[in-house]
């Protein structure tokens, strides 16, 4: 098997999360969970096969062939939700792995049958089931669920060397990674004990912080000074992150730079959290949270106490923003109210004490523009459209 075809079955729901990527693009510890995937195969991605509506946006950035079978007679499919945290072996050609939930988790089919099979969601008469025990992601919960477990497996495979000085004050027996191109200033403070703090390329703590194992700073990330980074964060590449955070994925590209909370909740890219913004994680009755993902959508239990906020890509708020229990805010979306904002919030609104309204697409561009500018990046086309579409979508809703 020289690679693999991962693909999003569209079963999972991530509300604003998978507006713009297909589910396997999430973070969901260290890594993402394709790159999880391929490690745990030791394959490469060979073609993604993703939602109609993500195939332009997705294959804008794709180095694979996109909704298209790569070349073979037999082809191997892997789920995108699965969370690549347990060691299968793919089947024999015309077997598939299926978990207790009846969801094909690695399929090896005939070139017509993995057609069928990734356009039809049908597969063929005759094809030999193994039940395998092994877990998927459907919500944003079960990413959280699964963090701790996730980071630490990918914090374990880390090609950042050991830190191998006392630039760092460490407390605890497992180590810290630090790349030699990262930046740490003096005060830092790791504290290892429930697992390992990696520091990859590029990447500046700053003055005073304390890191709390297991924790990840992605590539050109910043740790502003003084910030209290809690047990089981994750931040992608180039974040800026500060205050207090804990339980927290940053995908990529976001900036929560000042004093604050943020707790148990997954942070699309693009977005810039305003002086002051702190949210709930944690409901005054210690009862269960329960949340909907979008506002037309239903409730649904979490399963957890401690649920924070899921916030889509491109997304702003003012300083001194308070964020409820469960609060989900959509893409695109400006919160500047002094109440906290509803726990439900469509794509692309623009709150103010004066009500809600539309964001006006052509200003939101701009602004989306400015931003990426800042990191010498820009939208692509593709992505563009499909940001117009939610947009659209929304006004008409």
């Amino acid at each position: 098997m020289s690679g693999f075809i991962i693909h999003d079955d569209g079963r999972g729901d991530f509300g604003p999360l998978t507006d713009l990527r297909p589910a396997f693009r999430l973070r969901t510890g260290a890594q993402t969970t394709a790159q999880r995937i391929a490690r745990r195969l030791g394959h490469d991605v060979a073609a993604g096969w993703v939602p109609d509506g993500l195939v332009d946006a997705f294959g804008e950035d794709s180095t694979h062939p996109v909704n298209e079978l790569p070349d073979g007679d037999h082809l191997v499919s892997v789920n995108g939700r699965w969370c690549g945290l347990e060691s299968l072996e793919v089947p024999a050609a015309g077997s598939v792995l299926m978990n207790a939930d009846d969801e094909v988790i690695i399929a090896h089919l005939s070139r017509a049958d993995m057609d069928g099979w990734l356009r039809g969601r049908t597969l063929p008469e005759g094809i030999v089931r193994q039940p395998v025990d092994a877990g998927v992601y459907r919500y944003p919960w079960h990413i959280l669920d699964r963090l701790e477990a996730a980071l630490l497996d990918d914090l374990a495979a880390t090609p950042v060397p050991r830190m191998n000085d006392d630039r760092i004050t460490i407390h605890g027996e497992h180590p810290v990674h630090l790349h030699p191109d990262a930046t740490v200033l003096p005060g830092v403070v790791a504290d290892t004990t429930g697992g390992p703090v990696v520091i990859e390329a590029g990447a500046v703590v700053r003055c005073n912080a304390v890191l709390i194992g297991p924790c990840s700073i992605g590539s050109g990330t910043v740790v502003t000074d003084g910030a209290l980074i809690k047990a089981r964060c994750s931040f992608g590449p180039d974040c800026r992150v500060g205050g207090e955070i804990g339980g927290t994925i940053f995908q990529s590209c976001s900036n929560k730079s000042h004093d604050g909370h943020l707790g148990d909740s997954i942070v699309g890219c693009w977005v810039n959290l305003g002086a002051g913004t702190t949210n709930s994680n944690l409901l005054n009755t210690y009862s269960e949270v329960i949340m909907r993902l979008a506002p037309d959508g239903q409730s649904m239990k979490t399963g957890r106490i401690f649920m924070g906020s899921v916030i889509g890509d491109h997304v702003r708020t003012a300083i001194g923003t308070r964020l409820m229990t469960g609060t989900v805010l959509g893409t695109g979306t400006m919160v500047a109210t002094t109440a906290a904002p509803p726990t439900s919030v469509p794509a692309f609104s623009w709150l103010t004490d004066k009500g809600a309204r539309s964001y006006r697409f052509t200003k939101f561009m701009d602004v989306a523009r400015t931003v990426q500018a800042r990191r010498n990046c820009e939208p692509g086309s593709a992505e563009t459209a499909l940001l117009e579409r939610l947009a659209s979508a929304g006004e008409e809703g």
